[in-house]
C-alpha cells in the first residue's frame, strides 16, 4: 500500500521538500567531527566566530557540545540538532557522539537522517568505530560522503586511504578532489570537477573562513606553493592516473549507497570545508519515502507524520523539562495541530514546538519533511513513538541494542529520594541506559541498569548530581550478556548456567542475563527450541524497536 495516494487535500509544497537536507556527521573519536560541524555553521553564516573544544577563553565554546561534562571531557556524549539555511537549502545537521559507549545514540540518530558525512583522520585511516558506523549506514541504505580530515598533519598515503575505503569497508570510493601535498606541505586541493586548484591561506585558529585562490594546475603559482618540483610531479602523476584509470562519477551510485564521494581537507584550518559542503548539497537527496507497517509513506503525503528518535531532559538548565526530537516524515507540521499518539491511541495537541540549534530553541509555526521538531514537555512520549494525523501510519525505525555492562545505582540518602526518583525517571526516558527488574530479587528497590558502555553510568551519575541535586552510589553487577526471550514461552523454571538470572525489561519482556558468552551458549544448548534474540521481541507498539 502506498499512503501517498490515499488523500489529495492539503498538498505539501514540493519546493519546501526539495530544499531540505537532513544528515548526520559521524566518526571515530577525535577524528574532527565536532570541529567540522562548527565549520559548517561558520560557512553557513550561523556562527560569526568558530571555536573548538580546545579553544582559548576568548573564543566561543563549541556550539554543539552544550553539556558541562562534554566541555570538561572534550568529547561529544549527546547528539545535537543544528538547523540553519545555506544557499537556499534548509539544513538539519545532526552532530553525534563519537565515543563507542554512546554508539546507541548515534545509531538512533541515523534513523532520522537521509545521508551521513563520515569524518576520517587521514593520519590513522579506518578505525574500529568507523567500521561500525559505515556498516550501520550501509544496512539502512544511507548515502555516505567521506571527509579525509587533518591533511595538514602527517597522513597515510592518499591512495592507501582510498584503498582502505574500498577493501576494508567494501564501498567504492570516488575522490572529488585531491590533496596538494600533505602534512606541513599541504597547500590546498585540486577540484576534479572544475579542474581548478584551490590554494588556502591559514587563518588564526581557523576562526574565520579561509581565503582561497583558484587557479589551473599548470599555473606557476601552484608549483611555487608546493615544497619542491618532485612533489608537484608526483601530484600531477596521481591526478593523471585518477583521470585515466578511475571510473566516471555516477551520482545515482552515491544515492544508492554503493559509492562514497571523498573530499580531502583540514577542518581546523577550514581547508576544503566549503568544497565538501557545496558538493554534499549538490549530490545528496531531498527527503524520501519511509516504510511504515502498512506501506510506503512519501514526503508529499498530505497528512503529517513523524517519529520520536531522541528524548533529552534538561537541555535548558533554567527549567526541568524534557524535549522529544521528532523527525518529520510527511505532510506539514503546524503548531497547535492535533495528532494521534499512535502507541496509546490518544489525541494530543502539539502546542509547545521549537526549532533547535544546539541548546537554543525558538518557537516555530510550521515544519516540513526532513525537519527535526522539538516537542517540549509531554511526559508520555517514548523513543520510537509515531505521531501522525493518520493513525494507520506506524513507523518501526528505532533499533534497540543489548547492554554489555550492568550496575546497581543506589540512593545513599533518604532525603534525596524524591530528587533521585525524578532524575532516574527522566534519564531512563532518554534511552541512554535501560532498567531491568530481577525475577529473583523482587524485594530489592535499587534499579539494575544496563548500558552499551560503562561511561554511560558515569554520565547518569553526573547528571543526577548536577541537574537534580541527587547523589548516587554505583555498584557493578557481574553480567555482560543480555538476550531477550520469547514472551510467549514458559521461562520461569528453565535451567540456568552458573551466575545467570532472569529479569524483565521496562515493558515486562523476559531477559536472560549471563556473566559471559559461555553461559549463553550453555543456555542455548539446553533450550534449543526457545527463541532468543539480542533485541526485544516485537510488541504492538510504535516504540517497540
Amino acid at each position: 500500500m502506498d499512503h501517498a495516494a490515499t488523500m489529495t487535500n492539503k498538498p505539501v509544497p514540493h519546493d519546501e521538500i526539495a530544499r531540505r537536507r537532513t544528515f548526520a556527521i559521524v566518526s571515530h573519536p577525535d577524528a574532527g567531527k565536532t570541529t567540522l560541524t562548527e565549520k559548517f555553521l561558520l560557512y553557513g553564516g550561523s556562527l560569526q566566530l568558530a571555536g573548538s573544544v580546545t579553544a582559548r577563553k576568548n573564543l566561543r565554546a563549541t556550539t554543539s557540545d552544550w553539556m558541562e561534562l562534554e566541555k570538561k571531557r572534550g568529547i561529544s556524549i549527546s547528539s545535537t540538532v543544528l538547523q540553519f539555511d545555506y544557499h537556499g537549502f534548509r539544513i538539519n545537521l545532526l552532530d553525534t557522539p563519537g565515543h563507542k559507549d554512546f554508539s546507541e545514540d548515534t545509531y538512533r540518530v541515523l534513523t532520522a537522517v537521509d545521508a551521513a558525512i563520515m569524518v576520517i583522520d587521514a593520519g590513522k585511516g579506518i578505525e574500529s568505530q568507523t567500521r561500525k558506523l559505515f556498516e550501520v549506514c550501509r544496512r539502512r541504505g544511507v548515502p555516505i560522503f567521506t571527509f579525509m580530515n587533518k591533511m595538514d598533519r602527517p597522513t597515510l598515503d592518499p591512495l592507501a586511504l582510498l584503498d582502505d575505503l574500498e577493501n576494508v569497508l567494501g564501498i567504492a570510493a570516488y575522490p572529488m578532489n585531491w590533496p596538494l601535498g600533505t602534512g606541513v606541505g599541504f597547500k590546498g586541493v585540486w577540484d576534479r570537477h572544475t579542474k581548478m586548484a584551490h590554494l588556502y591561506e591559514r587563518t588564526s585558529g581557523g576562526a574565520h573562513r579561509a581565503p582561497v585562490l583558484t587557479t589551473g594546475l599548470a599555473d606557476p603559482v601552484v608549483r611555487d606553493r608546493l615544497d619542491d618540483d618532485a612533489v608537484y610531479r608526483d601530484i600531477c602523476e596521481e591526478i593523471e592516473m585518477l583521470e585515466g584509470a578511475g571510473a566516471a562519477f555516477d551520482p545515482d551510485e552515491v544515492l544508492a549507497g554503493r559509492t562514497t564521494p571523498v573530499y580531502f581537507g583540514a577542518a581546523i584550518n577550514n581547508f576544503g570545508v566549503q568544497l565538501l559542503l557545496d558538493g554534499f548539497l549538490e549530490y545528496s537527496a531531498a527527503p524520501g519515502a519511509r516504510m511504515s507497517r502498512t506501506g510506503s509513506v512519501r514526503p508529499t503525503h498530505p497528512d503529517f507524520s513523524g517519529f520520536v528518535f531522541k528524548i533529552q531532559a534538561n537541555m535548558d538548565p533554567r527549567h526541568r523539562d524534557r524535549i522529544a526530537f521528532v523527525r518529520v516524515v510527511s505532510g506539514k507540521f503546524e503548531r497547535d495541530m492535533t495528532v494521534t499518539h499512535v502507541r496509546t491511541g490518544k489525541k494530543i495537541r502539539l502546542s509547545n514546538a521549537t526549532k533547535l540549534f544546539g541548546r537554543e530553541r525558538q518557537i516555530i509555526d510550521e515544519a516540513y519533511p526532513g525537519d527535526v521538531v522539538g516537542i517540549v514537555g509531554n511526559a508520555n512520549f517514548a523513543i520510537g513513538d509515531t505521531l501522525a494525523e493518520d493513525p494507520t501510519i506506524v513507523y518501526d525505525e528505532i533499533p534497540r541494542f543489548a547492554p554489555e555492562c550492568f550496575a546497581y545505582l543506589e540512593n545513599p540518602s533518604a532525603s534525596n529520594f524524591k530528587r533521585f526518583r525524578t532524575g532516574m525517571t527522566q534519564l531512563l526516558q532518554e534511552g541512554v541506559v535501560q532498567s531491568f527488574h530481577l525475577a529473583d530479587r523482587a524485594a530489592r528497590r535499587t534499579p539494575l541498569l544496563g548500558a552499551v558502555g560503562p561511561l554511560q553510568f558515569e554520565i547518569v551519575q553526573y547528571r543526577l548530581e548536577s541537574e537534580y541535586g541527587a547523589s548516587s552510589r554505583l555498584q557493578n553487577a557481574p553480567w555482560t550478556v543480555a538476550r531477550w526471550l520469547d514472551p510467549a514461552a514458559p521461562v520461569k523454571d528453565l535451567p540456568l548456567p552458573s551466575g545467570a538470572c532472569l529479569a524483565t525489561d521496562e515493558q515486562g519482556r523476559p531477559v536472560l542475563l549471563c556473566t559471559d558468552e559461555w553461559g549463553l551458549q550453555y543456555f542455548q544448548s539446553h533450550n534449543p527450541n526457545l527463541q532468543i534474540a539480542d533485541v526485544p521481541f516485537a510488541i504492538e507498539s510504535g516504540a517497540s524497536g
